[in-house]
Formats: C-alpha cells, sequence, structure tokens
C-alpha cells in the first residue's frame, strides 16, 4: 500500500517511491536525503499537526505537511 508522508501516523513507517513537486522544493528534499528508496519512519506530529518530525538515513528532519504531501511511500507493514 502506498500514501504520502503527510497521511502517515506517529510510529509508522515505510520506503520513499517517488517525491513529487515544483523542481526547487524536490531538489531540496533530495538534498535532505529523501531519496528513492530512503527509509523514513514518523516520530512526532506538533500539537496541531504542523511541523512533523521524521527520521530518515539516521538523523531527524521537521517537514511541513505542505512537503510532506509530496513525498510518496510504500508502507512497511507492521
Amino acid at each position: 500500500m502506498t500514501k504520502t508522508l503527510n497521511k502517515f501516523s506517529i510510529g509508522e513507517s515505510g520506503k520513499v517511491v517517488m517525491v513529487s513537486g515544483e523542481r526547487k522544493i524536490k531538489r531540496r528534499l533530495y538534498d535532505m536525503g529523501i531519496t528513492n528508496g530512503a527509509e523514513i519512519y514518523l516520530r512526532k506530529k506538533a500539537p496541531l499537526g504542523d511541523p512533523i518530525e521524521v527520521t530518515v538515513r539516521g538523523y531527524e528532519l521537521s517537514l511541513r505537511l505542505a512537503e510532506a504531501s509530496l513525498i510518496k511511500l510504500e508502507v512497511n507493514n507492521a
């Protein structure tokens, strides 16, 4: 099953299958290590849901929901 990162629940993880969006934003996400095949784990959400904190390639990263909606992942079965 695939879904975008902004739809994930805390504790859920998956593997990146596609990063969409405008060229500038896509490049920024790639530079942060969010590339096809990267494992992403949703650690925390802010009280109002935005931003979220994820673990990718061994470090913590905060993303806005608008950015997270551009990242499509294959959900890992728990």
